[in-house]
């Protein structure tokens, strides 16, 4: 899954493609390199960050959204937490609703999603982009996500979701420590028993700075680093900025695997 932020305060690329040509262009060279899906978001979701209206939100990614569906045959997925951002998206083309606001309490999203048949990516995360690193404390991080993915696959099931159009994304630092993160990474082949295709974003991510050192620009390897391991782990998604790289690292960790089920 391609990166596209369309926003003037990604934390990852400092609004390099606020423009929509920009970031069409982007989108493009992704899909060369490789991508399988495009994310295009206009709203910034790095901590601390200001919330977006709705009118701005739309005016940032709807021309994007709408160049990309004549010229791209792969999914898009909007990025947002708007249920009529995420409508007008879908009315332009895309497919996938990527709603790190998955935590609310509103079914309207989940509706939105019964009655198209999106695919809805549902993402953990505590509190909201502003508040959710306020000293996130967790008694065991593995087991509240998990029991935060069951309880919502009950409230999307009920809202008319199917199964079929549900992902999780545990939400790598979407409030949580260090500590929590490298323990989702360690316990992401557990997520497997329920049963639906997990998404992994480490891309660029503070936590992989602070282990390894570097600004967000040269975290590529701490997080091919992630994104390998958890291939090896069943992650069947990976959102990342640097697709091109990814993509060989994930084909070689492939092609690895598939010699213990020969």
């Amino acid at each position: 899954m391609g990166i596209v932020n369309v926003t003037p305060d990604s934390f990852s690329d400092g609004g390099r493609f606020f423009k929509a040509e920009a970031a069409v262009a982007h989108a493009l060279k992704l899909v060369e390199q490789g991508a399988d899906i495009i994310d295009v978001g206009g709203e910034s979701t790095r901590p601390g960050a200001s919330p977006v209206e709705e009118a701005e939100e739309l005016r940032r990614v709807m021309p994007v959204l709408e160049e990309l569906a004549g010229r791209v045959n792969i999914p898009v997925s909007i990025d947002t937490m708007k249920v009529g951002v995420a409508r007008s998206a879908l009315a332009a083309g895309a497919s996938i609703i990527n709603d790190v606001g998955a935590n609310r309490e509103d079914p309207a999203m989940w509706q939105l999603a019964a009655l198209t048949g999106a695919g809805y990516v549902c993402l953990h995360m505590r509190g909201t982009p502003q508040t959710m690193q306020m000293n996130p404390a967790y008694g065991d991080v593995v087991a509240e996500v998990t029991d935060f993915f069951r309880e919502r696959l009950g409230r999307l099931t009920r809202s008319g979701v199917r199964l079929d159009q549900i992902i999780f994304d545990p939400g790598i630092g979407f409030g949580k420590k260090i500590e929590h993160n490298l323990k989702l990474l360690g316990a992401l082949e557990g997520f497997a028993h329920l049963d639906r295709p997990l998404l992994l974003g480490v891309s660029r991510k503070a936590f992989l700075g602070q282990i390894s050192g570097g600004d967000p620009e040269s975290r590529l390897v701490p997080g091919l680093a992630c994104a390998c391991l958890a291939v090896a782990a069943g992650v069947q998604l990976v959102r990342t900025h640097d697709v091109a790289q990814t993509v060989q690292a994930v084909r070689m960790a492939e092609a690895i695997l598939s010699t213990r089920k020969a």
